[in-house]
């Protein structure tokens, strides 16, 4: 069965890289949302936890509770609480959200400062204090979310200067409304990387962890190690002639005599199917023809076959990016930490 292999020193290299940025691990929250990026959502906490990183942020409920007992603090961004909790606080992405959490739930109030996507209009500040007390909840914090910080346009700067404006009115506000001083936080991967001296309480850090943040133009980024890689294993091999064709379609017509063998890795397993016909392994081992669903079928005999160790290759031969090639990865594929 084709497998996955978690690097632990690759990813606690690239850990001590952003706690060098954040200067202490306690402000790492680690994203882990997505089965934490496709690697594994409870093998990359255990691993989190053993380096001592003690914040998370996942997608739903079902994710938080999964992994309650690896961290201090959780960060529900998509889903409403169903009962108030010690360790997971819950986002507050529209202003009519408010009123569907329950008595005591800790809420962290999301603002949008440009994105256009999630969280309140920076208008509906006061209004949101106003119903959360109403409501009985713990508001803890403010947060925000870039669109472009790993882009060079205005909006990385404009979203910034938002952001600065809605923690001054916050300040004011979580006092005139008898809450105890709000979080702020607004890094993510990207942004963390291109701070010169990060100041907020905490940094959402999902892509770099995994080793496979890029930054356009001038903005670089080093050091950072791939954690991941896939692994399938051969089904068969045959030799073929000069003019055989392989698969559906018989879309790959060999030019000379060789072999062909069958790994079981497909794109019903996460191989993007738009890899196919031109995709090569990062041994330069040749793909034949299409990617079928529970398999694919390659220039070689190996009876192990390394698929991709770096995302970010992986996409450019899917014409996609690296997040989408890693959440592809279906959960049932075997997670080995090496």
């Amino acid at each position: 069965m084709a497998y996955i292999t978690l690097d632990k020193n690759h990813f606690f290299n690239n850990l001590d890289i952003i706690t060098k940025l954040t200067k202490t691990k306690d402000k790492i929250a680690l994203v882990l949302k997505d089965n934490a990026y496709g690697h594994g959502l409870l093998e990359i906490a255990g691993l989190a936890k053993e380096y001592g990183i003690t914040k998370a942020v996942v997608r739903s409920n079902e994710e938080a509770k999964q992994i309650e007992d690896f961290f201090e603090y959780i960060l529900v961004l998509a889903d409403t609480a169903t009962q108030a909790s010690e360790k997971i606080r819950y986002t507050i992405n529209d202003i009519y959200q408010i009123q569907k959490f329950v008595k005591g739930t800790k809420v962290e109030l999301k603002v949008d400062t440009g994105m256009c996507r999630n969280g309140i209009m920076m208008s509906e500040l006061e209004e949101a204090f106003t119903l959360c007390k109403k409501q009985g909840l713990e508001l803890e914090a403010l947060f925000t979310h870039h669109s472009s910080a790993d882009e060079e346009n205005k909006y990385f700067d404009v979203q910034n200067e938002n952001f600065k404006k809605v923690k001054q009115e916050a300040k004011v506000l979580a006092k005139q409304y008898g809450f105890a001083p709000l979080r702020f936080h607004s890094a993510n991967s990207a942004a963390l990387f291109r701070s010169a001296d990060f100041d907020e309480d905490m940094a959402r850090v999902g892509i770099a962890a995994y080793g496979c943040l890029e930054l356009s133009g001038s903005l670089h980024v080093t050091q950072l190690c791939p954690v991941l890689a896939v692994y399938a294993e051969k089904l068969s091999t045959r030799i073929l002639q000069k003019g055989d064709c392989v698969g559906y379609g018989a879309a790959y017509e060999t030019e000379l005599t060789c072999k062909v063998s069958n790994y079981d890795f497909g794109y019903g397993d996460g191989f993007l199917r738009s890899c196919s016909h031109h995709y090569k392994t990062p041994e330069g081992i040749q793909i034949a023809g299409r990617i079928s669903m529970d398999n694919s079928s390659f220039l070689s005999d190996k009876e192990k076959l390394l698929i991709f160790d770096d995302a970010r290759v992986a996409a450019k031969f899917a014409g996609t990016i690296s997040y989408e090639v890693l959440v592809a990865l279906k959960a049932y594929l075997p997670r080995l930490k090496s």
